[in-house]
């Protein structure tokens, strides 16, 4: 499942998420020859990223392990495994841990730097 936080049609796409099977199982393809920032993040339990946006980059989250919590647009999200949201350039979001240390991998499209973080509040006094 992917939430979509903005129906803008003024900006990228949502990008197409395709699932191949085969003999031994499937596998999912995120992006497809295009220009794209893959990382995992790893939120130590209890623990949260600052409440920040971007202006150059689209994200893609995924959950990789039970207990993330995404806030993107003022809105909480308890995600799945496998779950995805899709953020625009300008969402508000927050990635954090509801008790288990755990893994997101966030897949970004557009122009990356890590210096187009704009931090709205940190608890770690980097706002």
């Amino acid at each position: 499942m992917t939430v979509q936080t903005d129906l803008r049609t003024d900006q990228r796409p949502e990008p197409a998420v395709e699932t191949e099977r085969r003999p031994w199982g499937a596998f999912e393809r995120f992006t497809l020859n295009e220009p794209s920032t893959v990382k995992v993040i790893h939120v130590d339990a209890g623990q949260r990223l600052s409440l920040q946006r971007h202006r150059d980059r689209d994200e893609l989250w995924v959950a990789l392990d039970p207990g993330a919590v995404f806030e993107v647009a003022g809105r909480r999200i308890l995600p799945e495994v496998g779950e995805r949201v899709f953020i625009r350039a300008g969402d508000t979001h927050r990635l954090g841990s509801a008790g288990p240390a755990v893994r997101v991998m966030e897949i970004a499209f557009g122009d990356f730097d890590e210096d187009d973080i704009e931090r709205l509040e940190d608890s770690y006094g980097r706002a």
